[in-house]
């Protein structure tokens, strides 16, 4: 099955270090029936895109625990690794699309990275600060998620991290 995990930049320099990736909490997105049932329209492509969606604000959350704890020279970009992984369990506790996946993802089960590019730093730096308010319904916060949301995410080959963190480490 895709799934598609959400990552910060740390998580990516110790994917390339250790030549795997360890999601938090063992939380990941794909497209699930219940994800599907929540859609009237749209094919397989469109499908997966609001699974890798869901990863990309789940990102976003992971950024502010990060910059919450004082982590502010971490890069404000949201991170989703697509990965194919057999043994991934359904979560209808939590969002349309959740699902938990076990252990580490190794680099050879990664299919892509995708990462935000410096220029959506700033609007990405506003929304992780604004998630929270966001899930409860402040409009005021949904408007800065949807400015990041507004920027799409750079696509990257798993042979291409390494060089991506070396160039901004």
């Amino acid at each position: 099955m895709r799934v598609y995990v959400p990552a910060t930049w740390p998580m990516l320099q110790r994917m390339v270090k250790n030549n795997r990736l360890d999601p938090m909490g063992g939380t990941a997105f794909a497209l699930t029936p219940k994800l599907r049932e929540s859609y009237t329209s749209g094919d397989e492509e469109e499908l997966e895109y609001a699974a890798m969606s869901e990863a990309a604000r789940a990102s976003l959350r992971l950024l502010g625990v990060e910059f919450g704890l004082g982590e502010d020279e971490v890069p404000a970009r949201r991170v989703v690794v697509a990965a194919d992984l057999d043994g991934v369990t359904l979560r209808p506790d939590l969002d349309d699309g959740a699902v938990r996946i076990s252990g580490g993802v190794p680099m050879e089960a990664i299919a892509s990275v995708h990462v935000d590019t410096e220029e959506a730093e700033y609007a990405v730096r506003q929304a992780a600060a604004a998630v929270d308010a966001a899930d409860m319904g402040d409009l005021d916060a949904e408007f800065l998620i949807g400015e990041a949301e507004d920027h799409e995410l750079a696509w990257y080959a798993p042979g291409e991290i390494a060089f991506l963190i070396e160039l901004h480490p």
